[in-house]
């Protein structure tokens, strides 16, 4: 962010969605292992949680999937999901209506168009996102940067005038090659380890945190 009369400029802050905002691991993991399952997969808890990523045709290629099956894969997987209920994390809501009147939200997330979207409206969010970037909605997925540059097309903002928040180390590395700030934060998925190695230049314990550091920014004192 770029420095200006002793404050930064930030005007937005987009985030990631699961696992940084929903706690949907458990969610995730059952609808996994219920594909592994159908599939003839011989994968539990274990194998998933060393290979999982929120890209998940990288899992389907750690599993040695045929890409020819992944169709089938993701439906398999779907169906799976709609029987879980997964909840917000704690101070999800207060951290939104906290940031909003300051900032320009946004989701820029892995997850697919109908999920997010039907999750938003269960959780009454939709309201605080100014844009939203799933997964299919550009040509390229996370980790490649074109998801959250295509966000910040639509929000008008420069790389300078933003940070991205995320819970894996594919957050980190989209960020970094779109050249937005990373906020790391420790979430419910095994990704923890990994995101502790990739060296994020801020990681919070959770999402309740955020707003002391981005008034930090504000105050130009972080680091």
């Amino acid at each position: 962010m770029r420095a200006h009369r002793g404050k930064t400029s930030l005007r937005a802050v987009l985030f990631d969605w699961d696992g940084t905002l929903l706690d949907s691991f458990h969610a995730d993991a059952q609808a996994y292992l219920g594909m592994f399952k159908a599939m003839g997969i011989e994968w539990g808890m274990g194998e998933l949680e060393r290979h999982y990523s929120p890209d998940w045709y990288r899992v389907y290629r750690a599993a040695k999937l045929p890409r020819a099956r992944w169709g089938e894969a993701d439906s398999i997987w779907r169906r799976h999901y709609r029987r879980q209920r997964p909840a917000l994390l704690p101070g999800t809501r207060r951290v939104l209506e906290e940031l909003r009147p300051a900032y320009r939200l946004g989701l820029v997330t892995s997850g697919s168009q109908w999920r997010v979207a039907k999750q938003l409206r269960v959780f009454r969010l939709a309201r605080f996102f100014s844009v939203r970037v799933c997964g299919g909605d550009t040509r390229r997925r996370k980790p490649h940067p074109e998801p959250l540059r295509a966000a910040m097309r639509r929000l008008g903002v420069k790389a300078g005038d933003c940070v991205y928040v995320g819970d894996a180390p594919e957050d980190l590395e989209v960020a970094r090659r779109a050249g937005v700030t990373a906020i790391a934060v420790l979430g419910p998925f095994p990704t923890a380890k990994r995101l502790r190695a990739a060296r994020p230049a801020f990681l919070l314990k959770s999402i309740e945190e955020l707003p002391r550091l981005l008034g930090r920014f504000a105050g130009g004192t972080a680091r």
